[in-house]
């Protein structure tokens, strides 16, 4: 990697653990806007996983002593399919596991991950494809109260950059799901594909 405080060489030591122990996961949040749309700076990761509570002893051990690790708080998010964080203990950064089954789209994105190297040593992390990024990010700003400016800027970048190339079907059947057909619909407008 880059630096040792590079919020993407702490997400590849967790997607390294996460997939010693089976479980498959895909990096989102700002990391995956800035790979599919405009780049911006972050200060933590966040991760959709299937982590199980059958893998979570191996997960623990795996991390050690590098991370702190709310071990009851990780647990009742494996049990309860939402989210606990885990922070690097050497680089402060926090990572946000969001356990798969939280929401409808958490197996779709998990099956339409992207690999993508980054870095200089060439390392390797799974996040999420531009439509899947584009779904949450639009699923955020509108539990926001459609008041995130970064999360609407994350949104007009992707659909920018990738522009002619997103799966606009796809979009389409998930923003209903979601209940953003009309953020889709507004983004997609203001950005010609």
């Amino acid at each position: 990697m880059t630096s040792v405080d590079d919020p993407l060489a702490v997400a590849a030591l967790v997607g390294r653990a996460l997939e010693g122990v089976g479980a498959r996961y895909s990096i989102g949040g700002s990391i995956a806007s800035s790979m599919g749309g405009e780049p911006r700076s972050t200060l933590d990761v966040d991760v959709v996983t299937e982590l199980t509570a059958e893998s979570l002893p191996q997960l623990l051990e795996t991390l050690g002593d590098r991370f702190y690790v709310p071990i009851d708080a990780l647990r009742i998010a494996v049990h309860e399919r939402s989210s606990a964080n885990v922070i690097d203990n050497v680089t402060s950064v926090k990572v946000d596991l969001f356990i798969a089954g939280g929401t409808p789209l958490d197996r779709s994105l998990l099956d339409r991950r992207v690999q993508v190297t980054v870095g200089d040593h060439g390392e390797t992390l799974w996040v999420h494809s531009p439509e899947d990024i584009l779904l949450q990010k639009l699923r955020w700003f509108r539990l926001g109260g459609h008041r995130s400016d970064r999360q609407w800027r994350d949104v007009l970048g992707l659909v920018r950059v990738q522009s002619g190339r997103l799966d606009v079907p796809y979009l389409r059947i998930w923003a209903e799901q979601l209940a953003v057909t009309d953020l889709l619909d507004r983004a997609l407008a203001r950005v010609p594909l």
